[in-house]
């Protein structure tokens, strides 16, 4: 016989810290011979009974282990045992050596030796011991059988040797098919390698891992992705030997589906917000269709066109029947790495055709989305303007269209195209609310541009037409002149000039500024012009002149307006100039540096009550007057002085043609986002 089952002990004999069930229920070995006396006695039985080794060997068990009132019912128990060699298990008390009682299991089998020898092996555990591991197996088992949380044990080479029925729902595969397979052999949608990595680090460290998301795809659910918390946490038996990894994994798919829809919706509010800041910028009406489209890509399309009705943008009315075609104009065309879809749009400025079953004549004729998930070949000749076009959308890998109609005030100006190569998602719901709504805060602004447009061309054309045309030389002048409207982002102003000959060779110059904008101030121009030539016709004194315009203006609506007013007499070599609050012009002799004339600035015409005056200065042949509107020289970061420096700075050359000087002055001082337009005037005496 060997020692004692169930002694734990360690090399050199020191103890042995437990490292097993058996360990932690200290089971008490005892073998007795057909007498019933003790034979071997373990460490464990002495801790339980009380007798140490020296004192239990060679006596009867009952006297040891068993409690007087149950001596006959064991001495029978064990007889039975020793006659048929089947085993009995019970409780029973038992006295302990020092006296106290205490319940006990026994297990109780016949033993035979190589020798034919029967021996009795008794097995003895305190009962509220095995009552407790029995409750915490039970609590255990029940748990993770029931659980709905998926739990798993790995070993060290990372292989599964334990998994409940929840994770094997989650896993869409039988526990049994999980047992020796590595992640990657049973999830091959997931990422394995992460997972394992995780695994690793608490094998090496200890240290838990708590809630880590990982997303992928089971065999539950194989067509949509599913997002799980896993937790990690290193098994270690009682001696601090690592048994592997045990694994919590919980399916949060819900709280993930939610986290996209609310980070779709944050950034559904930042690009809303971004586009009221960036579109309509200005009243231009290819700028704003561009902002619109810079808006649009890459967040929402990877191609985005902005096109209006030819029809609208000219202010004729649309309504096409359902066969009619559409005739489309491409304001602006934006993509990002999309160089054949490009190719493929109309350019911006050009009028297409479109049929009538077309993808973007069909949105404006029913002013309702039309979407096209997921783009066929079929799809592509209603998308595309030309065959050619639609070979480039499928060489480019166009998947998914949507266009969504322009209405403003309830009139559809246009459709806003979108489309979609390197996002793998097609257009699904949200992106329709997302693109309407960038389109309805765009359509405004772009409905704004447009009829601001048309009324700064309507301007524009009275405002040009106005203006005098006159011959390169007058009397003894030799004269040339610029108009430059606004830029698009203001209305036309009221900026004029005339070249008036008058009886004896002379010459009437006038530069005038009505101040406002629009048709209203065109108009007063308009006015204030004739009132001037036809006063010019009197040969009146340019002080006494002035004073009657200024009376004319106070008449016209509470109008203002400032004014140069000189006549030119070439047999005198002079000119006599008034001024109504406008600024001087400027004079450039043979010889000398260019210089402004030093006038009487004078009130403004429309203010009243201010007495003009005449300035009589000489102009011999050769000499070049130069005559402006504050447009030319006027800006926000430069003083006025600066601006009137830089302009006589301009002049240095009295002998340039006039034509060459007034593009010279235009392009070096006139700014192209200055928000007033330039009337422009130069005259050179001629010999």
């Amino acid at each position: 016989m060997s020692a004692a089952v169930g002694s734990s002990t360690a090399v050199g004999g020191a103890p042995a810290l437990p490292s097993g069930l058996l360990d932690v229920l200290n089971v008490a070995s005892v073998v007795l011979d057909t007498k019933g006396r003790v034979v071997l006695w373990s460490p464990q039985a002495e801790e339980l009974f009380g007798y140490t080794a020296d004192e239990a060997p060679g006596r009867y068990a009952a006297q040891v282990m068993i409690h007087e009132r149950h001596v006959d019912l064991v001495v029978k128990l064990f007889a039975d045992v020793m006659a048929t060699g089947r085993s009995w298990a019970g409780a029973f008390p038992v006295r302990r050596k020092d006296g106290s009682t205490r319940m006990v299991e026994f297990r109780n089998m016949r033993l035979v030796n190589d020798q034919g020898t029967v021996y009795a092996l008794g097995l003895a555990a305190d009962r509220s011991t095995v009552r407790r591991l029995e409750r915490d197996v039970a609590l255990s088992t029940r748990m993770v059988a029931q659980s709905p949380i998926g739990l798993a044990v790995v070993d060290p080479d990372l292989r599964f040797v334990s998994v409940n029925p929840a994770l094997a729902r989650i896993n869409g595969l039988p526990p049994e098919e999980h047992l020796g397979r590595r992640i990657r052999e049973v999830l091959p949608s997931v990422d394995a390698d992460a997972l394992e990595t995780a695994m690793r680090e608490v094998l090496r460290t200890g240290e838990p891992l708590v809630d880590r998301s990982t997303v992928g795809r089971t065999g539950a659910d194989p067509d949509r992705d599913h997002a799980w918390s896993v937790s990690l946490y290193r098994l270690e038996d009682a001696r601090g030997t690592v048994l592997g990894v045990a694994a919590s994994v919980v399916d949060v798919t819900d709280q993930y589906r939610a986290g996209l829809e609310a980070e779709a919706a944050r950034r559904r509010l930042a690009l809303i917000a971004d586009a009221s800041a960036r579109i309509g910028t200005t009243l231009d009406l290819e700028r704003t269709a561009r902002e619109l489209a810079e808006v649009a890509v890459p967040e929402l399309a990877d191609v985005a066109s902005v096109d209006l009705l030819d029809d609208v943008v000219a202010g004729r009315p649309f309504g096409p029947h359902a066969t009619e075609a559409a005739a489309i104009r491409s304001l602006a065309v934006r993509a990002v790495d999309a160089p054949e879809a490009l190719r493929a749009a109309a350019p911006a400025g050009q009028v297409v055709r479109y049929a009538a079953d077309q993808l973007v004549t069909e949105c404006v004729r029913t002013g309702q989305p039309v979407v096209i998930a997921r783009v066929e070949e079929a799809d592509l000749a209603r998308i595309a303007p030309s065959a050619e076009a639609a070979g480039l959308l499928a060489r480019a890998g166009v998947h998914s269209c949507l266009a969504v109609p322009l209405i403003a005030r309830g009139e559809v100006l246009g459709a806003l195209d979108l489309k979609r190569i390197h996002n793998p998602l097609p257009f699904g719901r949200d992106d329709l609310l997302l693109a309407r709504e960038l389109a309805a805060r765009a359509a405004v602004q772009i409905d704004n541009a447009r009829w601001y447009q048309n009324a700064r061309t309507t301007a524009l054309t009275l405002q040009r037409s106005l203006l005098p045309s006159h011959p390169p030389v007058t009397g003894g002048l030799e004269v040339a002149s610029r108009y430059q409207p606004a830029g698009a982002t203001t209305e036309v102003g009221g900026d004029w000039f005339d070249v008036i000959p008058l009886e004896d060779g002379k010459t009437a110059l006038v530069v005038g500024d009505v101040m406002g904008s629009g048709i209203d101030a065109a108009a007063t121009m308009g006015r204030l012009r004739t009132a001037t030539t036809t006063l010019a016709s009197l040969d009146l004194d340019p002080a006494v002149l002035l004073e009657h315009l200024d009376r004319i203006t106070q008449g016209l609506d509470h109008s203002i307006a400032t004014c140069v007013y000189a006549v030119h007499d070439p047999r005198l070599g002079r000119c006599r100039i008034a001024n109504a609050g406008h600024l001087p012009p400027a004079r450039v002799r043979p010889g000398a540096p260019p210089e402004l004339l030093e006038l009487p600035t004078g009130a403004p015409l429309g203010v009243g009550g201010v007495a003009f005056s005449t300035t009589d200065v000489a102009f011999t042949p050769g000499d070049l007057l130069v005559l402006y509107t504050d447009g030319l020289v006027e800006t926000r970061r430069h003083s006025l002085d600066e601006r009137l420096d830089a302009l006589l700075a301009l002049l240095g050359d009295p002998q340039r043609p006039l034509e060459e000087l007034c593009d010279h002055l235009l392009s070096e001082l006139h700014h192209p986002d200055n928000h007033d337009d330039v009337a422009l005037l130069v005259a050179r005496a001629r010999g």
